[in-house]
């Protein structure tokens, strides 16, 4: 029997059709972008943890995939008769096999093991827990004296001091008991899991939300041009769904739009429902120039682009922590005139302070400054004003001038074409059928995530100063289409024409 690995096992738990196409059709597996970044991520923070439990560097590495799995697994046992940290040692038995983090030795009363399995996320998930019972079972049937195993995740709440410092970027929580407890329920899973591997054909699975759950499963996309297509999907509405309607969905299967009882949906979801039916825009345009009659030109319309280290590379910031590194502002005059001006800092250096210096010279009149989804952007300011105190005042009137036009898009506006989103790219072109306003023409950057991505290779010093530039205008051209995007549904939404 073919021991089947730890994530293998983890797929099985998350969906066993998902486990049958990892070991049959593995080449049907597309991982998304933010999946992609996400494995990028924990490698880093893999490597921060080697340092981190193995300051002297004395440990052992272990490479599977360079050495090949059988030489990994022998040399693992080996390792344990030596007094050193051992990253990445593999065990196999009871038809599965793990990879363990860090493994750290022991000494009293003899001698044992100390196992660390390392996230990148900032809490323990029940999913973890499940990998660390997994991690425990296969280690301890394999003979290995462990004595304990823990599971250390990033804690958001650390500052980086700088100077490569990262004592205290990872905290402990102890495991041992639950997941030595748990070994019958482990074994139940790898005998499940192999019962649905070596089946022909994969289990007839539905596609449902545990294709996201705990994780965006990589065969989705599979599953789906497998299922029967809805013409008009019910994942279109708006959530929350109504108790009687989740209902009506477990109990009868429907999928499609025309199915659903009206009284079954609130006003926003009839709107959605009657208008992707019937093919036809709902737009309540007098309705969305009342909403914002009380907002007059001149006005500012700001977008900002942030970057989010898992692992700080600045020091006074924390994992994760929001940082801004580039908006763009236009500003429309009360004769319809549009200018705009940008800032972006890709010098490597922390950018949080210039940009909020910028930012506040950039919107020093007293007029409304539009935005969409204005969480996003008055949060930022707000934690800039938190962290520089020179320019709380300055920037937290900012915020007492926002105006978001995100709620006014749900409110009066939905087009077919838009299946259910409210983004900006997906309202833009319905709303402003504009070739010049779309954003998969713009060169390199298209969309937050690709942001980021640019945003870090720019500040690489490997990075050439041609490739820089190149960043820099791709980066500038995408914040900018942001903005003037929010100037034209302005535009749509008063009924004013601009110049």
């Amino acid at each position: 029997m073919r021991p089947l690995s730890k994530s293998k096992l983890m797929a099985y738990r998350q969906c066993p059709k998902r486990v049958w196409l990892e070991v049959h059709h593995p080449d049907l597996r597309v991982d998304t972008a933010a999946s992609q970044k996400n494995f990028e991520t924990g490698h880093q923070v893999g490597e921060i943890a080697q340092q981190l439990y193995d300051p002297a560097g004395l440990g052992t590495v272990i490479e599977p995939f360079a050495e090949g799995i059988d030489a990994a697994l022998a040399l693992s046992l080996t390792l344990l008769d030596t007094p050193q940290p051992i990253f990445e040692a593999g065990f196999a038995a009871e038809g599965a096999m793990a990879f363990a983090d860090v493994m750290l030795p022991v000494q009293n009363p003899s001698k044992s093991w100390r196992m660390v399995e390392v996230k990148s996320s900032t809490s323990v998930k029940d999913t973890h827990r499940e990998d660390v019972a997994v991690q425990a079972f296969v280690a301890r049937a394999a003979g290995v004296p462990l004595t304990s195993i823990a599971l250390a995740h990033i804690d958001n709440s650390w500052v980086y001091p700088g100077g490569g410092d990262y004592q205290g970027l990872l905290i402990e929580k102890d495991l041992t008991e639950e997941a030595f407890g748990r070994g019958a329920e482990v074994q139940r899973w790898i005998e499940a899991a192999q019962s649905v591997v070596i089946q022909a054909t994969a289990p007839a699975i539905n596609i449902g939300p545990h294709c996201h759950d705990p994780y965006p499963c990589g065969f989705y996309a599979h599953c789906h041009s497998q299922a029967p297509q809805a013409d008009h999907p019910i994942a279109w509405l708006p959530k929350p769904l109504k108790n009687g309607l989740v209902a009506l969905i477990a109990n009868t299967g429907i999928t499609e739009l025309r199915d659903i009882p009206d009284h079954l949906l609130n006003a926003k979801q009839q709107r959605i429902k009657n208008a992707t039916l019937a093919n036809e825009a709902y737009f309540d345009q007098a309705g969305a120039a009342q909403a914002l009659a009380a907002h007059t030109l001149p006005a500012y319309f700001l977008d900002f682009e942030t970057i989010n280290h898992a692992v700080p590379i600045w020091a006074g910031t924390r994992p994760y922590q929001q940082i801004p590194f580039q908006f763009s502002v236009h500003r429309l005059s009360d004769t319809s005139q549009l200018t705009e001006q940008s800032f972006i800092d890709l010098s490597g250096r922390e950018p949080s302070e210039v940009f909020a210096k910028a930012l506040v010279a950039a919107c020093h009149e007293a007029i409304p400054i539009f935005v969409y989804n204005a969480g996003f952007e008055k949060t930022r300011i707000s934690e800039l004003a938190n962290r520089f105190p020179e320019l709380a005042q300055d920037l937290l009137a900012l915020n007492t001038r926002v105006v978001d036009l995100l709620p006014i898009a749900r409110a009066y506006y939905y087009h077919p074409s838009q299946k259910g989103s409210w983004s900006i790219k997906a309202v833009l072109p319905a709303l402003c059928p504009d070739p010049n306003l779309h954003y998969d023409k713009l060169d390199g950057v298209q969309d937050g995530g690709m942001a980021m991505s640019a945003f870090v290779e720019a500040i690489a010093p490997q990075t050439t100063p041609a490739r820089k530039a190149e960043i820099e205008r791709q980066l500038l051209d995408y914040c900018k289409l942001d903005t003037y995007a929010m100037v034209r549904l302005w535009s749509a939404f008063t009924g004013k024409r601009l110049q």
